[in-house]
């Protein structure tokens, strides 16, 4: 099996499985439970069972093997969000293939930076990415074996290693503990794509834990807006898998299509990121409706301003779960519980500034640049340890020790931690602007800035000055197209920041640039206005 290093782990601790599940075994034990009940639900409402699902990935797992993958082997995956693309993950975590779920929305030179840096021996696309992949895949000194992901079948298919694999019995799980399951390239854009290298053992303890901090329940249906090329997508999956619930598995979020599931489909617990749930609120006849199944909506992986928080309890009534963390390379830290919310509408509104309190399992400390402790209420760089870190970054050794720290992961995100042990964000630590020597974190501004109520999104970044070195800059969405009031925005910024927080300049856009999760790409909003600013 692969290991941080590229070759054998490092140790075989297979003698653990007796007392420990295997994730790829996961699947397997909840269908002893719910065979009969569904397990993945298709856009157009079609549901797989357990029993069903389970037999598929156990035939496709062994039909990876009889088409030349052994554990270990890399394939890599350029897919839209299918149930035939859920199953395929499945089979690799049952077979030990190890497998590389791209984004499909990157470029095709960023793709083929990051597949020559992952060196498949096989590839598996959507039927649209199909001419990419070939032109991508031929100019490697070794051609992978390629299939597509169509349901319909046909030569150099998925189905059709599917429909030649009749035997559905259980297979074990063949990966475990530091054996490496998935590498997720975090970026491809420019120089050497990282490669985060996830073991059995990170995936397995991110998804005991994950269910245990949203509270994950059986027999339900849920939805995931992360693509599965996400870490946060694939595992809120094995969530529901893990408990027997279902999975709604859309192509592609969509606002009103995930909404008209909301209002008809009896959704019980969605996991969006804030620009998404920004999204639902800005639809025509949102506020209409009673949301009678909805039991929590579950987010993260972005900061939520206070006012929209208040606007999703309004309309929605569920709990709330923000469930924070540094996902790729050190799973989730912190956790914020619908009884927080509730509290801090009555009477402690500050805490729905707050990403939650530390979960149990993880440790966090906050420390300065020489990685020394900061007092209690500074800000300072979370370093997080736990069973669900990574492994490292693949053929990158520099840069795993300048991340991997003595036990510890650099999360380059700063925080501070009240006298309750909640943590409240302050930026990325290359967020970060410092204005005169002083230090200013966005969120704060963005936060404030949000407020307004004919401001849709706000991005707040740094900007070079000569004199400061840096200025604040704010980029604003106007909501439903009526212009920002720019002297209001400043005139309320004063009265709640200090001086040197205040924008020096504001600017308006149609949209704010997105990475495929939701979260705003800040380095591209300031390529878009460099020329001007």
């Amino acid at each position: 099996m692969l290991s941080d290093t590229g070759g054998k782990a490092a140790h075989d601790d297979r003698g653990a499985r007796v007392s420990q599940l295997a994730i790829g075994d996961l699947l397997t034990a909840t269908t002893r439970s719910y065979a009969d009940y569904p397990c993945l639900v298709d856009a157009d409402g079609n549901a797989r069972t357990y029993a069903e699902v389970n037999r598929r990935v156990n035939r496709l797992a062994r039909a990876l093997g009889t088409a030349g993958l052994r554990p270990g082997d890399r394939l890599v995956i350029l897919a839209v969000d299918t149930v035939e693309h859920v199953e395929l993950v499945l089979a690799c975590l049952k077979s030990g293939v190890v497998y590389c779920d791209l984004n499909f929305r990157l470029r095709a030179a960023e793709l083929a930076n990051i597949v020559r840096h992952a060196a498949p021996q096989a590839i598996a696309c959507s039927p649209q990415y199909a001419e990419l992949v070939g032109e991508i895949t031929g100019s490697l000194d070794e051609r992978p074996l390629q299939f597509e992901i169509d349901p319909g079948g046909g030569p150099g298919t998925v189905a059709a290693l599917l429909d030649a694999e009749p035997d559905g019995s259980d297979l074990p799980a063949v990966p475990f503990g530091e054996d490496i399951i998935s590498i997720a390239f975090t970026s491809g854009t420019t120089g050497t794509p990282k490669g985060v290298l996830h073991s059995e053992r990170y995936l397995r303890s991110m998804i005991y834990s994950g269910i245990r901090e949203v509270r994950c329940q059986g027999c339900t249906l849920r939805y995931n807006g992360p693509p599965l090329f996400h870490i946060a997508g694939f595992g809120a999956t094995l969530y529901g898998i893990a408990v027997g619930a279902a999975t709604l598995i859309l192509p592609q979020f969509d606002a009103p299509r995930v909404l008209h599931w909301m209002q008809h489909g009896r959704l019980n617990d969605v996991f969006l990121v804030p620009t998404m749930l920004s999204s639902l609120l800005e639809l025509p006849h949102v506020g209409d409706s009673d949301y009678p199944d909805l039991r929590a909506i579950i987010y993260g992986a972005a900061p939520m301003t206070p006012t929209l928080l208040r606007r999703l309890i309004d309309v929605f009534g569920c709990e709330m779960y923000n469930v924070f963390g540094a996902g790729t390379e050190a799973g989730a830290q912190a956790s914020l519980y619908p009884e927080d919310h509730i509290a801090a509408l009555n009477g402690r509104p500050h805490l729905l500034e707050s990403i939650g309190r530390i979960i149990p399992g993880v440790d966090v400390k906050l420390v300065d640049d020489e990685l020394r402790e900061v007092p209690r209420g500074e800000a300072g760089e979370m370093l997080v340890r736990s069973e669900t870190t990574m492994s490292g970054y693949l053929g990158q050794p520099e840069l795993t020790a300048s991340v991997l720290v003595d036990g510890w992961v650099r999360t380059g995100d700063v925080a501070s931690m009240d006298d309750a042990g909640y943590l409240y964000l302050a930026s990325r630590k290359s967020d970060m602007i410092i204005r005169g020597g002083e230090n200013i974190y966005p969120v704060e501004i963005e936060s404030v800035i949000a407020e307004l109520p004919d401001v849709l999104e706000v991005a707040v970044f740094g900007a070079p000055d000569e004199h400061w070195g840096e200025s604040v800059v704010a980029v604003v969405v106007p909501r439903a197209g009526v212009p920002v009031n720019s002297v209001r925005l400043l005139d309320h910024c004063r009265r709640r920041l200090a001086t040197y927080k205040v924008p020096s300049r504001v600017v308006e856009l149609e949209d704010l640039p997105k990475t495929s999760t939701g979260k705003v790409q800040k380095h591209r909003i300031a390529e878009l206005l460099a020329t001007t600013l």
